[in-house]
């Protein structure tokens, strides 16, 4: 009898097994993550933390659930010759507040977009720059098109980027590799994998970043007191 012409992903040799994903199981990308300063996050991403060259959707609805504050880890590795690029926030950046929380604010690009083809073409230019560390984005709308372009900018530049979106667009199609959703809770953050290369996730992942960064009466690096074209002291304001 002939033996089948495509042999199960568990008779592979050892070799090549690791290579092909199986949906019970995180996905092992070639290269590790970026560690998320969240040993319990970490555990449930492939390769161990944010990935490296792609879309990482941080879906919420309004600014200061904790949506900076649990990037603030990783973005406190940034080199001292790259930049952070934000892109359209909704708000202004609280460089007090950034500061406190170990962010090199020389080393911050704040950057205005009004219209999404102003946000899109900002958002490639970032990260084609090769200069950042790592680019976040805010966008309230976006059509598949320009995700799946800047997914290729992401790959192309090497460089992780962060798009924070509203939870309405949980419902749509996206190539992010990785989609979070985000729950503010009286006691920390609630952490939903909508999206990953792995098993499905049925629990969220509490963190407890909220007593972790706060001070001065101020429980987010995200303060919305003024229009977000303003650039705050010590960071640089930038646009097309």
């Amino acid at each position: 009898m002939n033996a089948p012409a495509h042999a199960p992903a568990t008779a592979l040799p050892p070799a090549l097994s690791g290579l092909v994903w199986k949906a019970g199981a995180l996905a092992r990308p070639l290269r590790s993550g970026w560690p998320t300063g969240f040993a319990r996050l970490d555990a449930a991403l492939p390769g161990g933390g944010w990935p490296q060259g792609a879309i990482t959707e941080l879906l919420h609805d309004e600014p200061g659930v904790g949506e900076l504050q649990v990037l603030l880890p990783m973005l406190r590795t940034a080199p001292a010759e790259r930049w952070v690029a934000w892109i359209a926030p909704p708000c202004l950046p609280y460089a007090p507040a950034l500061l406190q929380a170990g962010l090199p604010l020389r080393q911050m690009l704040l950057v205005d977009a009004a219209t999404r083809p102003e946000f899109v073409w900002s958002v490639r230019q970032a990260l084609a720059s090769g200069a950042c560390h790592a680019v976040l984005a805010w966008s309230r709308e976006i059509d598949p098109p320009a995700l799946r372009r800047l997914q290729l900018a992401a790959e192309e530049a090497d460089t992780p980027l962060f798009l924070f979106r509203p939870l309405r667009a949980a419902q749509q199609a996206s190539p992010a590799v990785l989609r979070l959703r985000l729950a503010a809770t009286d006691d920390g953050l609630d952490v939903f994998l909508l999206k990953r290369r792995g098993p499905v996730a049925d629990e969220a992942i509490r963190l407890a970043v909220h007593a972790r960064f706060r001070s001065g009466g101020s429980t987010h690096a995200l303060d919305c007191p003024v229009p977000a074209r303003s650039a705050p002291a010590g960071l640089h304001a930038g646009g097309r």
